[in-house]
Order: C-alpha cells, then structure tokens, then sequence
C-alpha cells in the first residue's frame, strides 16, 4: 500500500507563506492499494490538485471514503476532475445517518444556491454507500470503518493488506470524557480502527493551552493522540488535521513535544504535510 498527501490541514483551508512548508489544503489522501486500487480518504480542498493529476491516466473506478460531512472534508468534491467524466465509475462512501441518506445529505452542498450543478446532474453519477458495520472488502484490502468521537456522525477508517495495516482518523476526541491513562483500551473512542496498526493517521489540532479553551469540539491535542497512539501500540504516528491559525514553525514545536512525549517508543511522530508519501511494505 502507498499512501500519499494532498491535503492535512483542518477547518479551514490556510494557503500562505507561513503554511508553506506543511501546507494549506484541507484533508485528502490517497491511497494505492497492491493491485493500483485507487481509494481517497476525505475530499477536502486538496482532492482538487490530485483530480488534476487523476485526469492524466484517468482510473476506471475510484472510491471516496469520507469520515464526516463537515466542509473541510466536502468541499472539494464538486472540484474534483474525475466527478465531471462520465466513464468514471465513482463510489462514495460516509457515515450513516438515521435522518437522510448520504447522498440527499451531500446534495444539500452540491446543489443550488451552494453549488451551480445540482448532484443529479453531475456526468459521473456517483454511486452512493453508507459504510457497513462489518468489514468489508475493496480489490485486496480490508476495509474497517466504526464511529469515533466527534461532531455529527463520524468514522475512522482501517486498510488492511497483506499484513500491513493503516488508520486514517482525521477528526477525532478520545479524551471526551475519559482519562486516557486509567481507562481500558477497548472502551477509548477509535481503539477498534488503531489498534496494532502500521501507520496512524490522526487529528493533533491543538496545544495543550488551546485544547483547554475546546473541550468538545472534536479534536485533540498533542498528548492526548500521543496517549491514544501508544494506547493502540501505532508504529507510526503522523500528525494530521493542523489547525488553520498555526504556522510552520508553530507546528515544528508540537512535534518537539509529541516527540518528547513519545519518549523512544520505537519510530518518532512525524508531521503530515503536503507531498508526503508513505508506503507499506
């Protein structure tokens, strides 16, 4: 599996140059499975660029997981390039929600006065999947999606191939409510998606000071996904979903930390950004 960035900030897109370095777009990542199964995690305004790039050697079916339909992680869907080709087989996958159906919950975005196309009329007609509550299979993956603490129903996504496993969990508060030192792991938030996984994906949003201010909004701070990746034994941990106000610099100091915090527990967190590209082998 290959993973690459195209987008890893949070809320807001944030370009500048105080940005530059990790990057303004909000959050997609592609993902290569084994046999070049194409799967896009989030559609936020990153997904733009790589649609750019798709439209080159233009894949026949591509999925689009989206962990909530918050606009960071939407709002580049109608930007899209492959959205508006008609030979693409496009499959969108999102949480379930008791009140309306994923796709008439997307549309209220992709439709006017919002959007000048209404979603009926886009030329891909996309297929539309609430996530299952069972594992499921893409091409040679494994594909594990359950819900997580956050705003709205939200979900943390596992791909698992040939013995190598990755968590993509962008938006997301383990610590609501709960003290991650005393509790057992099974019953922390996003346990079931990270547990034992390669590679972590996953929401540092805030300092320790700002998460204060934020209890219940839905994000982390550095310790509290330092807790929760060493909780699920992560071998990696990337740091993901960077708060719009904070610049490179203030970034490289929350990794000072979360690397101090991490205390030698095999690799060190590193920091999302855009052009980052990971692989599992």
């Amino acid at each position: 599996m290959r993973a690459r960035i195209w987008g890893c900030r949070g809320s807001l897109a944030s370009p500048g140059p105080e940005t530059v370095r990790y990057g303004g777009n909000t959050s997609c990542v592609e993902m290569r499975l084994g046999d070049d199964t194409l799967i896009i995690l989030d559609a936020g305004t990153g997904i733009r660029p790589l649609g750019i790039v798709l439209r080159e050697e233009l894949p026949r079916t591509i999925h689009v997981f989206l962990t909530h339909l918050h606009l960071d992680h939407l709002e580049g869907l109608g930007f899209f390039g492959p959205l508006w080709e008609p030979n693409v087989d496009l499959h969108i996958w999102g949480p379930p929600s008791p009140l309306r159906s994923l796709d008439r919950r997307i549309a209220r975005y992709l439709s006017p006065p919002l959007f000048p196309i209404h979603l009926q009329d886009i030329p891909s007609h996309p297929t539309f999947h609430d996530v299952p509550d069972e594992d499921w299979k893409i091409g040679p993956a494994l594909i594990r999606a359950r819900p997580v603490s956050h705003r709205g129903p939200t979900v943390g996504y596992q791909i698992s191939e040939n013995g190598q496993s990755l968590a993509y969990i962008p938006d997301h508060e383990p610590a609501l409510g709960v003290d991650l030192g005393s509790v057992e792991p099974e019953w922390v938030s996003g346990h079931a998606v990270a547990q034992g996984v390669d590679l972590l994906f996953h929401d540092s949003q805030y300092t320790e000071e700002e998460y204060l201010m934020r209890v219940g909004w839905g994000h982390s701070s550095v310790s509290h996904v330092v807790s929760f990746a060493q909780i699920c034994a992560v071998r990696q941990l990337v740091m993901f979903h960077h708060d719009p106000l904070h610049t490179d610099d203030q970034l490289e100091a929350m990794l000072r930390q979360a690397k101090a915090l991490w205390n030698g527990h095999g690799t060190d967190p590193v920091l999302a950004h855009e052009g980052m590209e990971l692989e599992l082998d």
